[in-house]
């Protein structure tokens, strides 16, 4: 019995801090990102794949949190605003590249979409030269020319991580932010971080 009751008690302990964490991450989410977060064109990637069944809004979101938990991981001091909102636009093309109308961009996509992202995000939103150099470099190496600063450099890693557990199917559509007039209950998954943002 008692060893049940330790295994119950740590279970707990775990899912506290998990939950502690996802708490933390929405309210960061919030505070540096939420016009971007409840904009209409951010709202309308909902409707576009980007890995797996993963939307492109969803993904955005996912590296946005897993940037802030490489920075904190690995002890790395940067601008947690910029981070929040180059990795929130960092896929910022605005269209989905999968369907039939663009077939001639799907085989170039991953060379032209942050050129594309970065005009999309500088037309909504005055963006520091760390948000677009984020935005700009998130591809590389396909982007030729390295990040230059610490938030590029984060947001490319978690870009490529989530991408992989995303084309891995390891990550199920998780990551949405529901608006206050939309909101539910948000249920942790099986597959990892679980965060369904909350205003």
């Amino acid at each position: 019995m008692k060893g049940k009751k330790r295994i119950s008690e740590r279970k707990r302990e775990k899912f506290r801090k998990f939950f502690e964490k996802q708490k933390e991450w929405n309210g960061l989410l919030k505070e540096y990102g939420d016009d971007i977060l409840t904009s209409d064109n951010f709202m309308k990637t909902r409707d576009y794949i980007q890995h797996g069944n993963m939307t492109v809004n969803s993904h955005c979101i996912n590296v946005a949190i897993y940037s802030l938990a490489i920075s904190r991981k690995l002890n790395i001091p940067c601008s947690q605003r910029e981070l929040v909102r180059g990795a929130l636009l960092h896929d910022y093309f605005l269209y989905d590249w999968h369907d039939k109308y663009h077939r001639d961009i799907k085989r170039l996509h991953g060379f032209y979409h942050p050129g594309i992202a970065l005009k999309n995000a500088s037309r909504e939103y005055k963006l520091t030269e760390r948000e677009k150099d984020i935005i700009k470099k998130h591809m590389w190496p396909l982007t030729v020319i390295p990040p230059q600063c610490r938030e590029a450099w984060i947001v490319s890693a978690a870009d490529k991580y989530c991408s992989l557990l995303e084309t891995m199917k390891f990550h199920k559509e998780h990551g949405r932010y529901i608006p206050k007039e939309k909101t539910r209950p948000s249920v942790p998954s099986r597959s990892g971080m679980t965060v369904q943002y909350q205003g």
